[in-house]
């Protein structure tokens, strides 16, 4: 790569030094200060200029940074800035994180703790931690600088951002969701939306340590799947049912060829016969779009032998129950709902969208008879995220689908500090679906369902 100084950077520059986050020259003129910002992106500026590009585009990440270091270093000699070892780390890592990251927000990226990132416009940019959001002091240069990190973003999957379409899903490489919203749908400057996902997947034993369900649960929902029910997961936003969809489908066995069928693509599934698909906007024309039931539709012909659907929110909710009640057993899927009732009412509302012309009872013995499980996910008030309640559909009782209730969480009052203090409990009812276990040689407990079964 090409990254020699331009001549006209080989001149010295007055020095300068860094007072309350301002760049003064050190020989005391009364030239104004520049600030910390301005000083990084006039370095970002000049080594946009010198870089030779299709070069760096080559290049392994690890020594492009590398590369980077070292121009910035030359960059900060040449205008002699008279910086410390501090300063000068912080605008070399300000540099790399601009050229190769989310430029201000990579901290928040490369910090384990922080699961939703929030950005609603460049100067205000607030972070999820433990379920709980708090401000954060970084901040974007202008709304440019925001625009071009979004247009980074939705550019890595093929998919734009402009004004025909202002508002874009997309996903970063490490699978975390992305929403972006920009002018003029967003009054106060493009708004960033970040759900960062583990690159590790979360595993039973994690959701069991965090205390999201017991280790009872757990072993009956790893059950489930093995016995191939269909399940759906209901839960509000932010409540953990992608991290539960994905625990789930690691209780998959190996030898099963499974389609998952996404927005945007989250599912992290570790199994070896796994087919992603994610579905297509329309361009810029309005033509175009493959929606999530082209491709369950088309997944049909692809010998599944379960198909996952990272979120049923229209028409495709008709093909899926169609598809459950045809021979693809074990399928998942999961849904907005705040209880398991309002889950089943919404797959009904779901059913008129895609068109059917049924009765209300054809239409719910349809989808009773699709669903054996509905498994409840919920963020508390302290943000701590649980599974609230896991219930099975038994059949159509009159005009009403019938559920009962397995396992619940009772949430029994707040600490001093407002954490949430509550036990998960056993109804006392055995499940219909245990003989189907039973039958496929996953043995539970009797106890397990014991009503004075109780959990911390």
């Amino acid at each position: 790569m090409n990254l020699n100084l331009r001549s006209q950077f080989e001149k010295s520059a007055p020095a300068a030094v860094l007072l309350n986050g301002h760049f003064t020259p050190a020989h005391g003129a009364r030239t104004p200060g520049l600030r910390f910002d301005d000083i990084k992106t006039q370095i970002h500026q000049e080594i946009l200029a010198l870089m030779d590009w299709q070069r760096m585009e080559s290049m392994p990440p690890e020594r492009l940074r590398a590369e980077l270091k070292v121009l910035t270093e030359n960059l900060i000699t040449t205008h002699n800035l008279a910086l410390n070892e501090t300063e000068r780390r912080l605008i070399i890592q300000a540099i790399q994180d601009e050229m190769l990251g989310l430029g201000p927000i990579e901290p928040l990226l490369s910090d384990p703790s922080v699961s939703d990132i929030l950005v609603n416009g460049p100067y205000q940019v607030f972070a999820e931690r433990r379920g709980k959001i708090e401000a954060t002091d970084i901040q974007f240069d202008n709304e440019a600088h925001l625009l071009r990190v979004i247009d980074r973003i939705v550019s890595r999957i093929g998919r734009r951002v402009d004004e025909m379409s202002p508002m874009v899903d997309a996903r970063l490489p490490d699978g975390s969701r992305v929403n972006a919203v920009i002018p003029p749908l967003s009054i106060d400057g493009p708004l960033l939306s970040i759900r960062r996902f583990s690159v590790v997947p979360f595993t039973v034993q994690d959701l069991i340590g965090f205390g999201a369900l017991t280790a009872g649960m757990a072993e009956l929902i790893q059950g489930l799947v093995k016995a191939r029910l269909n399940v759906l997961v209901s839960g509000g936003t932010g409540s953990g049912k992608t991290t539960l969809l994905n625990v789930m489908s690691g209780s998959i066995p190996t030898d099963e060829r499974i389609i998952t069928i996404e927005d945007a693509a989250e599912l992290q599934l570790q199994q070896p016969h796994v087919v992603r698909m994610e579905s297509r906007p329309p361009n810029i024309e309005g033509k175009g779009e493959i929606s999530q039931r082209d491709l369950l539709r088309n997944s049909l012909r692809m010998r599944p032998d379960r198909i996952i659907m990272g979120e049923v929110r229209g028409a495709e909710v008709l093909d899926m129950l169609q598809a459950m009640n045809t021979g693809h057993d074990g399928s998942m899927t999961t849904i907005h709902a705040n209880s398991p009732r309002d889950a089943l009412t919404r797959l009904e509302h779901m059913l008129g969208m895609a068109g059917l012309k049924a009765e209300s009872r054809a239409m719910r013995q349809q989808i009773g008879a699709a669903l054996s499980v509905v498994i409840q996910v919920s963020r508390l008030s302290d943000g701590q995220r649980k599974v609230t309640s896991l219930q099975e559909i038994t059949g159509l009782e009159g005009e009403v689908i019938s559920m009962q209730e397995i396992f619940k969480f009772e949430q029994t009052g707040l600490s001093a500090n407002g954490a949430v203090q509550g036990q998960f409990v056993a109804t006392g009812i055995r499940p219909k679906f245990a003989q189907r276990l039973t039958t496929r040689g996953i043995a539970l407990s009797d106890e397990l369902f014991e009503p004075t079964h109780r959990w911390n």
